[in-house]
């Protein structure tokens, strides 16, 4: 019979000194893992603050000096107060809304056409083209347009030609509201193509199986399986689309020439203009962009949360 021993009482007590060796090579190897996590994001973190943060918060600081770089509320009285100002804002959101609405309507169908492609070859070609197209903007896209629909482009002039349709007598004009529309919805719609094409593989096979097994039409399907699930990320786009184009200044500067009040081209009058320049009142008027910008990010961010409960992140 064997004899208990103080070893076999008090258990091996040699392996508790090689346990928290284990424990502390682990604990420094994962401070390691986050530090070296945290000098990969170092750099864009620095880019972040040079290019966004500080930009902003001179841009705020701006906004209340004058010219003389007085301390000053006259920014914002002045921008309040002109009613030219207020329909700025006014038509660019209007235009910005009008352009992300019909962007992302006909970019739904567009990016489900692309989804249910069974050519990968074909489904590639029109990615690429999508992102091509989407990154298309500013002076080369508004001397495409005029170029092409303009008073003397080629469709109208071969309209008018061959047809005999004058689109410019029919009320059509490449240097208004909807001409701006038109142009806005080109580089627009296939970035709503990109971003949707993610969100669509949400949608489980099995969900339109099991409707279809319990009687269920494709129409009842969307209304109440699929258009549910996609909506938050639909919402999302819309107002990625509408930053998009509240935001944009060279396509509408390059077409209208100061004939469509926008908000963008009013910041480029007020500080850089041919008879005054005021560029607290530019600064303000930029604060203002940033506020509307920020609810519209805001939004973004919800249903983007929103749309990940379903996408499984």
């Amino acid at each position: 019979m064997e004899v208990p021993t103080t070893e076999h009482l008090t258990g091996p007590t040699p392996a508790m000194p090689q346990q928290k060796r284990t424990r502390v090579k682990r604990s420094s190897s994962s401070w390691w893992y986050h530090t070296a996590n945290w000098l990969g994001l170092l750099p864009f973190l620095l880019f972040c603050l040079i290019f966004e943060i500080l930009p902003a918060l001179m841009l705020l600081q701006g906004s209340f000096n004058d010219n003389q770089g007085a301390f000053t509320f006259g920014n914002y009285q002045h921008m309040f107060a002109q009613s030219g100002t207020i329909h700025a804002f006014e038509t660019s959101i209007e235009l910005s809304l009008v352009s992300a609405v019909i962007s992302t309507i006909l970019g739904f169908f567009a990016a489900y056409g692309v989804y249910r492609l069974h050519s990968n070859w074909l489904r590639n070609l029109i990615t690429g083209f999508s992102s091509l197209t989407a990154n298309f903007a500013g002076v080369p896209l508004a001397f495409a347009f005029i170029s092409t629909l303009g008073v003397t482009g080629f469709v109208t002039v071969l309209l008018r030609n061959v047809l005999h349709i004058d689109l410019y007598n029919l009320g059509f004009s490449l240097y208004n509201f909807w001409g701006l529309v038109l142009t806005y919805v080109y580089f627009e719609l296939p970035l709503m193509v990109l971003i949707t094409l993610p969100s669509l593989s949400a949608l489980r096979p099995e969900w339109s199986e099991a409707a279809t097994n319990l009687g269920a039409s494709n129409l009842t399907y969307w209304r109440k399986v699929a258009l549910p699930v996609l909506m938050p990320s639909l919402v999302a786009a819309l107002m990625l689309l509408f930053a998009n184009a509240f935001g944009a200044y060279a396509t509408a500067y390059a077409l209208a020439q100061g004939g469509i009040n926008l908000v963008t081209i009013l910041i480029s009058f007020a500080v850089a203009g041919n008879v005054s320049i005021d560029v607290g009142l530019g600064n303000a008027l930029a604060m203002g962009m940033v506020i509307v910008l920020c609810l519209a990010v805001s939004l973004y961010t919800y249903m983007l949360r929103r749309a990940s409960l379903w996408q499984g992140r």
